[in-house]
């Protein structure tokens, strides 16, 4: 018995001995606890000492941090890394500290920016994707879980002020609405102040903004001469005042993303004939001359090879005078609102940098979420929403209104071509992260007190995920094992601070993996075994994953992927697979799927109107996202209200959508109206053969769906007090969704106005007792 007794003691010692050496060593636990009192407290305060808990201090000398990130730029657009886009505040940036040539992102929008935030890989977030194609799998679902951390709560939690402006794009869908949940907007993920929009995109000229939570109107109109990148500017500017005059020693975090330049492109006519002309040489040109840039200048290795044009892209020679004409006029669009936003962001740096602790202030900016977007479609578009939905523009439509493209009356985006020249030497573009075409991103990091170096360049590999534990080194803050009591993932980010002033330091990267959309590689010391999976303009369907054939690059000797070496090392190329698997299942990469219009309207994601086939809204019920609106998309369904009427009144009963697609109920002219906006390409305008009686009124407006054909339509029919007053056909309707930002709005139509009829918001003055929807 007491043999068997002592062996059991030595058994359960040496599991205590294995849990213990199992464990995670105890880390750094946010927040930080009150201190421990130290004054003297005696029966009365006379006989009694203070010690009176301090503010939270950030460590000694932690330097403001700013970070920005620009948004569907290729590594080869701004003349800082060889192209042609004049960006005069990134190169003086460049010149003030380094440049790195091998930085990279995940190939999409959401998930770059999910990975930039907190240190950790997009899928190991949940976001493999953006959220509007978000499925119900741990890499996919587009829930960002308290186990990560942004970087703006953790500094908060160390004594920085922390702020965002302009895009954000990491909030679900279905939570996007005016009742939230909140805690995964900005503010509920340490940001203490924000001012900026919600999703992918937005009118730069009509944008749809939130100041923290609270929806705002721009305070000036785009005939006064607003621009959303101008006002963000202007406003963190205003916010770097007020926190330097209130506290000039605590340190700050300034997070500025503009909606620039992911379409729809927008930029004041003055600055887009700046570059009038300059695009006359076309595509295939642009890439050669920015080749020759980036070799004179150090940007790429001497060596370099410029990938070739792939089958799938036309020659610019084999293009008619007219398309030349509208392709040149995308491109000079694009280069204006990139050019616009570089000067308004050397406004803010130059603002920072005469404010107190301007020196101790490091600057990284990022330029862009991924490659150039190849979203336009083939021949480019007024209208990026209708590509998206699966709908091409045509030349001559674009040709008849080039003067106005740029403006407020359309969501342009350019060609397919321009986003592959905009990725040189690099094969294609935003969406492919089987190739630096879609990954490789410029970084410009300058930090006056902290880095010696000005005008070198970094050829360091590394990853977005870096950023944030460069930023912890540097500000001398532990990476927290708990943050507001959920322990911490691990960090996937490696810091890159010993590169400041290191050119010839080794990378600390050694692998990272890349996937969205089923496009997959994986890097590993030199190597990148890449598998390419399909064009990533074709946006319907899927093509499956039995065929997809898997290349090899040394890219230590191949800077720009041009030399396929799978036949050559087919040993070396099984075991970069055999890698990349390993990679994809610790950090949830599995299922690959690459649908894209067929996820938008996935049925399994959560939503307000799940499961509900009638709606019921009250008057001043409005910023609804489309996410958590009626989904009466290509569907048989009725609008029904109770108004107040007297003659004279006008307005908007209900109206979803804006300028680029969507539908309005209202009344103007003392008619009933009902419009319906097919991607401001064709709209259908049914009003009533009567003038609307004095007093309580029911309206109502029913459509029934007839084709059932992709984008076919139906008629609507519009009724006052049980009597049909209107009908007509609708013969096509977007069969996925309106537009990136625009909402659903009860009595007015705020935001981009869905017709041309009326003005925004078109408020209606009298009383809406409520509008209800019912889906058949």
């Amino acid at each position: 018995m007491k043999k068997i007794k002592t062996l059991t003691g030595f058994l359960l010692a040496v599991l205590l001995f294995v849990g213990c050496a199992t464990e995670k060593p105890e880390g750094e636990k946010l927040p930080k606890g009150l201190p421990e009192f130290k004054g003297e407290i005696g029966r009365t305060f006379e006989d009694s000492k203070e010690d009176y808990p301090q503010p939270l201090h950030a460590p000694e000398d932690a330097p403001n941090v700013i970070l920005i990130l620009l948004d569907d730029v290729g590594f080869g657009q701004a003349e800082t890394f060889g192209g042609p886009i004049s960006t005069p505040a990134l190169t003086k940036l460049a010149k003030e500290g380094v440049s790195y040539t091998q930085f990279h992102t995940t190939g999409i929008c959401s998930p770059t920016r999910a990975a930039l935030l907190t240190g950790r890989n997009h899928h190991q977030m949940g976001f493999g994707t953006i959220s509007e194609l978000s499925t119900g799998y741990p890499g996919y679902h587009s829930i960002w879980g308290k186990d990560a951390a942004s970087v703006a709560e953790v500094l908060k939690q160390n004594g920085y002020s922390t702020g965002a402006w302009g895009k954000w794009h990491n909030t679900p869908d279905w939570e996007t609405s005016p009742i939230g949940p909140f805690d995964r907007w900005p503010t509920g993920m340490g940001f203490e102040y924000f001012y900026g929009f919600q999703g992918g995109e937005t009118s730069q000229w009509e944008p749809q903004l939130f100041k923290n939570t609270i929806p705002v109107e721009p305070g000036k109109t785009p005939e006064q001469g607003y621009h959303l990148t101008e006002d963000i500017t202007e406003d963190a500017i205003s916010w770097l005042r007020n926190q330097k005059s209130l506290d000039d020693e605590k340190p700050y975090f300034l997070y500025f993303a503009p909606g620039a330049a992911h379409a729809p492109l927008h930029a004041p006519k003055e600055w887009i004939a700046k570059f009038k002309g300059q695009f006359d040489d076309g595509w295939d040109k642009m890439r050669e001359y920015t080749l020759e840039r980036q070799k004179k200048m150090g940007i790429i290795p001497a060596d370099t090879k410029l990938t070739p044009r792939p089958e799938s892209i036309p020659a610019w020679e084999d293009q008619t005078e007219d398309a030349k004409k509208v392709y040149a006029n995308q491109m000079e669009v694009f280069a204006a609102f990139l050019a616009h936003t570089d000067y308004y962001i050397g406004k803010l740096i130059e603002e920072a940098r005469s404010l107190p602790g301007g020196e101790n202030t490091i600057v990284m900016y990022v330029v862009g979420d991924n490659g150039a977007s190849a979203e336009g479609s083939m021949t480019g578009t007024l209208n990026n929403m209708m590509t998206q939905n699966g709908f091409p523009d045509s030349i001559e439509r674009q040709l008849e209104l080039m003067d106005e493209v740029g403006g407020k009356n359309h969501e342009n985006h350019f060609a397919v071509p321009w986003a592959w020249a905009g990725t040189a030497p690099f094969q294609w573009m935003k969406r492919v992260p089987s190739h630096f075409g879609g990954t490789r991103n410029g970084l410009v990091v300058s930090w006056p007190e902290g880095i010696k170096a000005s005008s070198e360049i970094r050829t360091q590999f590394h990853h977005v995920v870096d950023i944030v534990p460069t930023i912890y080194e540097i500000a001398n803050i532990k990476v927290p094992q708990e943050v507001n009591g959920v322990q911490q993932l691990d960090m996937a980010g490696v810091s890159m601070a010993y590169s400041f002033d290191n050119k010839d330091a080794e990378s600390t990267r050694k692998t990272q993996y890349f996937e969205t959309g089923g496009h997959r590689a994986i890097y590993n010391e030199g190597w990148v075994a890449a598998s390419f999976h399909g064009v990533p303009w074709e946006l319907q369907g899927s093509i499956g994953f039995d065929n997809d054939v898997w290349e090899l690059y040394n890219i230590e000797e191949d800077f720009s992927q041009a030399n396929n070496l799978a036949d050559q090392y087919p040993e070396k190329l099984e075991e970069l697979k055999r890698l990349f698997d390993e990679e994809a299942q610790k950090y949830s990469v599995y299922p690959l799927d690459d649908r894209f219009v067929e996820r938008a309207s996935n049925p399994e994601r959560p939503s307000l109107t799940k499961g509900k086939n009638s709606f019921t809204y009250m008057q001043g019920t409005v910023r609804v996202p489309e996410g958590s609106a009626p989904k009466i998309y290509a569907r048989t369904h009725s609008i029904t209200a109770e108004l107040d009427y007297k003659p004279g009144d006008e307005g908007v009963i209900v109206a979803t959508g804006g300028s680029a697609a969507g539908y309005t109920f209202y009344i103007k002219d003392n008619r009933l109206h009902y419009s319906y906006n097919f991607f401001h390409m064709n709209h259908y305008d049914i009003s009533s053969n009567i003038t609307l009686p004095e007093g309580k009124l029911e309206v109502k407006m029913v459509y029934t769906q007839e084709s059932e054909e992709w984008g076919g339509g139906g008629t609507a029919q519009i009724f006052v007090n049980g009597q049909e007053v209107g009908k007509g056909k609708v013969d096509k309707v977007v069969p996925a969704r309106f537009s990136a930002t625009e909402t659903m709005d009860i009595g007015m139509d705020l935001g981009a106005p869905v017709t041309p009829n009326y003005h925004g918001p078109f408020k209606y003055p009298n009383t809406i007792k409520h509008v209800t929807f019912d889906l058949i």
